[in-house]
């Protein structure tokens, strides 16, 4: 069966350092951080007291006060984001057969603020004091069901729950989708706000977050000898996909192709990541196969890049495994170094970055490298934005249950 071409025409992104397409890609390039001290609840008892949170975000300006009131935090965050990505698009849905427009955007927690404050009016209140809308509220597949409500989107609809892969398996999902030709648009991508007391706690028991809390701009320090684990963040990042056919037809701007999609799993274990690198390996690797590519065609990774211990060592040796001697030519950065770790909504933002980076031919850094790892000896584009020739970039995002995700975009060609 003949695979329709996928291409992206729009981006939408909420994040810690810019809520609109611009502000966040001039902040990435330009190194800047957009971790600080919690403000959204009192975090001085919590060994953990630095995020990175989305500041000056308004869901009135994408959402009616009714509306927004009756959506988790996550949720706002993914409807602003799409609705950015449809204008991005110039995609007109009066014009478009809603049967024929999908969303695909998950959330590795969904609801958490919802299921936390729901909880306290149960204790407190009693039963009947707990609201209706608490389950629609907290559902993690409700970022798709209220974006396909806000846009009209009536066709495939469905979100991925992969923990820390869970935007890039959504966008690769809508991928299939579209190369099968079950729809001509999907809107895909991640949603996550979980800068919760409760969340924070979990994390910290697991001793998987940065505690680097007197330096909050350098606490995320991916690839570098002194990470000391990751740094919360939350937001959403969406993109606009269409079938090749259907973009060229509507006279849309092609920002890059998707042209390959790679899944795994680890069999591993719950949190820890395979220590042979074998799983992200072959999730690159599937993913280049698929667009008909050699590792020499690879010219940039946005990886994984938590900024713990474990991730940077396994994330390199997968490279190496995938890439062989090619893994030395290739440069690599870490977007979280900026914005902390989006968990379910990190493969939807780092998507947005890497179609950017071919679209601007320069690479996002990664900062707050200072020390080199001997067990990170690849070129991790530190501390600065370079200019390059960037033809074809892969994403990787590795979750814990041992997902594994890769997609590969590059610069559209029409050939």
């Amino acid at each position: 069966m003949k695979k329709n071409r996928v291409v992206i025409t729009g981006l939408g992104v909420i994040t810690p350092i810019g809520n609109d397409v611009d502000t966040f890609w001039n902040h990435l390039i330009a190194g800047k951080s957009g971790i600080d001290y919690i403000t959204q609840f009192d975090a001085s008892e919590y060994a953990v007291r630095i995020a990175a949170e989305v500041k000056d975000f308004d869901p009135l300006q994408f959402i009616d006060k009714k509306d927004a009131r009756k959506m988790d935090r996550f949720a706002q965050f993914a409807v602003s984001a799409a609705k950015m990505a449809v204008k991005h698009a110039g995609l007109d849905m009066s014009k478009e057969d809603p049967e024929r427009v999908g969303v695909y955007i998950g959330s590795g927690i969904g609801g958490l603020s919802t299921l936390e404050e729901q909880h306290k009016v149960l204790l407190n209140r009693g039963p009947r004091r707990v609201s209706p809308f608490f389950i629609p509220m907290m559902i993690s597949n409700m970022a798709a069901g209220q974006v396909s409500i806000h846009i009209g989107a009536k066709g495939p609809n469905s979100s991925s729950v992969t923990a820390c892969a869970t935007g890039t398996h959504s966008i690769g999902d809508a991928f299939r989708i579209l190369q099968r030709g079950e729809a001509d648009v999907m809107i895909a991508g991640g949603a996550e706000a979980t800068i919760l007391p409760l969340a924070f706690a979990g994390f910290a028991s697991m001793g998987a977050l940065s505690t680097r809390n007197e330096e909050p701009q350098k606490a995320s320090r991916p690839f570098d000898r002194d990470r000391d684990g990751f740094v919360m963040g939350e937001g959403a990042g969406i993109l606009v996909m269409e079938t090749l056919e259907h973009a060229l037809n509507r006279g849309a701007n092609i920002i890059a192709e998707i042209a390959g999609y790679g899944m795994t799993a680890d069999a591993y274990h719950l949190t820890s990541p395979d220590p042979t690198g074998d799983g992200p390996a072959r999730s690159m690797i599937k993913a280049y196969q698929d667009a008909g590519l050699e590792p020499a065609d690879i010219d940039y990774i946005n990886a994984h890049g938590t900024s713990t211990p474990l991730n940077e060592k396994y994330e390199t040796m997968a490279i190496k495994k995938a890439f062989g001697e090619h893994a030395y030519k290739l440069a690599i950065s870490s977007n979280k170094s900026m914005i902390g770790h989006l968990l379910g909504a990190a493969g939807g933002v780092e998507a947005v970055a890497t179609a950017l980076t071919l679209k601007h031919q320069i690479i996002p850094p990664t900062i707050n490298y200072e020390n080199p790892d001997p067990d990170c000896d690849l070129d991790y584009v530190p501390n600065e934005a370079r200019s390059a020739q960037v033809r074809v970039a892969i994403s990787n995002s590795l979750g814990f249950g041992g997902h594994n995700a890769s997609i590969l975009l590059k610069v559209y060609e029409d050939v």
